[in-house]
């Protein structure tokens, strides 16, 4: 209930606290949680609106990732084909019907499953591939995307998610691995990122910077001359290691030298109004917001060509919410009950409600002869498959890709695969990447383009 919608005008609403109690009959009850118990701000849907035609034509990816799987039994459909039937969870995206394509019996080969699986959605990793390591991960799909992208826009790529930072190995906060495997940090708020992306710098803000930007070459220049001199003093083994870490070293040298090219020219002109940039991730009141301003910013990132390279954990593996504060990861472990499988299957209904939305954003702007849809490729899914007894395998997992008409892809279609036979979810990306321009001819483990995937 918004309270301003019940309140005649001039009338002052009265903020209340949440332990505020009702006292009769010598009893105190607690009242429950009510809007005006609520800060300013919060209970409100997006009022968000989408543009009416892009600033300039583009390819663009982004990869959205659920944790701890779905409920498989509602997600697969029964038929496959073009004329297949939409499960009970697709027929929430049944409006874009004709602009994805739904996936089943795709899996990572390589993936152990688990709370990993964020770790290897977009490298389709052997995170125990390295003798004496107990994890050592891969380059992204999204940042060989970056890698050619990066060079025309502010950003190479933006890393979302509801926990800042990388988190551990095995439960990743990101989605994206540079060269070396070493994960690139996300972003959980929203105000943050606006900021980061859209408000103009003072004069003593773009001075402040060059001078952060030349601490932290200075910086990199010392390490890259030292780790020279101790190279020749190490083992074979040992020189393999330390190349590894100057790749990354090498990275971030060239990632500041980028960002130090972009502080004179302006950031775009962006207005905040209508984007709820208080939500917060970990609340459940603000859950729905939270990754409707989270996509919302995607969309106006592309929008601007401020990137073209996103990726989006909506939740780090083993947490997360549902629309109303549900547990995601205790439904999860669901063991075959069927009261829980109800109630993820509704959570999964509420994901694809909240993508559904973004679409929508991307399907209403014009983009050149087509729209933004057409010009963007939109990757879906999660690295787990909690299956029918709430295990975590890494088979059979639940994958859509939508968007990418222009760059020849069909949709309308459920693409089903043996799992048993475990194709890799690598063709996929592999195919993707091709069509961001990328000129490869393998990723990861795969051994080819999905050609179902593409109109012949």
């Amino acid at each position: 209930m918004n309270t301003s919608e019940h309140t005649p005008p001039g009338t002052a609403v009265r903020r209340l606290s949440r332990r505020h109690v009702l006292r009769g009959l010598g009893a105190c009850l607690s009242l429950p949680l009510l809007d005006a118990m609520l800060p300013r701000g919060w209970a409100r849907p997006s009022e968000y609106r989408p543009w009416q035609k892009s600033l300039g034509v583009h390819p663009r990816m982004i990869c959205c990732y659920v944790p701890n799987g779905v409920n498989i039994a509602e997600w697969v459909p029964k038929d496959s084909g073009r004329n297949y039937t939409l499960s009970p969870t697709l027929e929430t995206l049944r409006p874009f019907r004709s602009d994805f394509t739904v996936f089943s019996g795709l899996g990572h080969a390589a993936s152990a499953g688990g709370h990993s699986g964020a770790d290897t959605w977009l490298t389709g990793a052997n995170l125990k591939a390295v003798p004496g390591s107990d994890y050592s991960n891969t380059v992204s799909a999204d940042q060989i995307a970056a890698d050619l992208h990066g060079r025309q826009t502010r950003f190479s790529s933006l890393q979302l998610s509801d926990h800042s930072g990388t988190g551990s190995a095995g439960h990743s906060h990101t989605l994206s691995f540079n060269r070396s495997g070493t994960p690139v940090p996300a972003e959980d708020s929203p105000r943050r990122l606006f900021d980061r992306l859209f408000v103009p710098e003072s004069d003593a803000d773009r001075k402040a910077t060059l001078r952060r930007y030349a601490e932290k070459k200075s910086v990199l220049d010392n390490v890259l001359s030292e780790a020279a001199r101790l190279r020749k003093t190490l083992a074979p083994q040992d020189r393999r290691k330390l190349d590894e870490y100057l790749s990354s070293v090498r990275e971030t040298e060239q990632r500041v030298e980028r960002l130090e090219a972009w502080v004179d020219v302006p950031r775009p002109e962006v207005e905040e109004r209508g984007l709820q940039l208080e939500s917060q991730p970990h609340n459940a009141h603000d859950r729905p917001m939270w990754i409707d301003v989270m996509l919302e910013l995607s969309y106006l990132s592309f929008l601007t060509d401020t990137t073209r390279v996103i990726t989006f954990a909506w939740s780090r593996e083993a947490g997360g919410y549902g629309g109303g504060g549900e547990n995601h990861h205790e439904l999860s472990h669901h063991g075959g009950d069927a009261g829980m499988l109800q109630k993820l299957a509704v959570i999964d209904r509420f994901h694809l409600s909240r993508l559904g939305r973004f679409l929508e954003f991307l399907k209403s702007t014009a983009d050149g002869d087509g729209t933004m849809l057409d010009h963007t490729l939109v990757m879906f899914g999660s690295g787990m498959n909690s299956g029918e007894g709430g295990g975590h395998s890494p088979k059979n997992l639940p994958l859509l890709v939508a968007g990418g008409h222009r760059f020849g892809l069909q949709h309308g279609q459920h693409l089903a695969f043996d799992q048993d036979r475990h194709p890799g979810i690598a063709s996929v990306l592999l195919t993707l990447l091709q069509k961001m321009g990328v000129e490869t001819d393998s990723f990861s483990d795969s051994s080819g383009t999905l050609s179902g995937l593409l109109r012949s």
